[in-house]
């Protein structure tokens, strides 16, 4: 099998994942003792600083004109859901542990799909489906408490 190619998605999306549980063991650890509201500003201020030294390392700044006011608008709404999400998490965490906060949080993959056919008009296939409903039935049956 051929190893994937830095323009793969499968890619991109595996090591986001890993990153992701990362992030929820990472903040598990970190949140002891601090409020998850500032955990959360204090990961938010090392995103910016992380981002911004990508940008300058590679070149991506855009003039601010040369972005549409209609994609500023979605990408503060993303950055308001985004910001949102992260105090919910922060705050779950804090209260619950890892291992059930984080198969919840990705009920977003469940919620995600419903989305993208409700509103972007995307289409899913009976097996597609069906793996929207295992990974429901799956990210439930981790967070059970037995």
């Amino acid at each position: 099998m051929n190893a994937p190619s830095l323009e793969s998605w499968l890619l991109w999306a595996l090591l986001s994942a890993g990153f992701a549980a990362l992030t929820a063991v990472f903040a598990k650890i970190g949140i002891t003792n601090v409020g998850s509201d500032f955990a959360t500003f204090v990961r938010t201020i090392v995103i910016l600083l992380s981002i911004a030294a990508i940008l300058a390392g590679t070149g991506g700044w855009q003039p601010p004109g040369s972005v549409s006011a209609r994609s500023y608008v979605f990408l503060v709404l993303s950055g308001l859901a985004t910001g949102a999400s992260w105090l919910c998490y922060f705050r779950a965490l804090k209260i619950g542990d890892a291992a059930r906060v984080a198969p919840i949080d990705k009920l977003s993959v469940v919620l995600v799909a419903v989305f993208g056919v409700v509103f972007l008009g995307e289409r899913l296939s009976g097996p597609n489906w069906l793996g929207v409903a295992l990974i429901g039935a799956g990210a439930i049956l981790v967070a059970w408490k037995g």
